[in-house]
């Protein structure tokens, strides 16, 4: 069985971390905190898969959601419209943590 690093409800920050090549959370949700809405499981890393690495140690995969409010200035939309990403733990800090934005 997995140890889950994050339950779910809580609140998390996207790390910014720096990135030389692929990767997949995307720049418009680093740096901005959501909840945390399920556990997705455990899989090998796709950021060293991509580039022939074996993807070890596995890492746990979260649903994150996000308000749409605070992903875009200017946003007009209901103040209900969320958005729900993956995002694997190695990019989520503990909200309040102070978790710094290095690997």
């Amino acid at each position: 069985m997995d140890r889950l690093r994050f339950a779910i409800g809580q609140r998390v920050r996207i790390r910014d971390l720096p990135v030389p090549g692929h990767m997949r959370t995307p720049r418009y949700v680093r740096g901005r905190t959501g909840e945390v809405t399920q556990y997705c499981g455990s899989f090998r890393n796709p950021e060293t898969l991509a580039y022939g690495g074996n993807g070890m140690p596995t890492r746990g995969l979260y649903r994150v959601r996000l308000r749409q409010g605070d992903l875009w200035s200017g946003y007009r939309g209901s103040g209900q419209d969320t958005l729900e990403i993956e995002i694997y733990e190695h990019w989520l800090a503990e909200v309040g943590k102070g978790a710094p934005d290095a690997p």
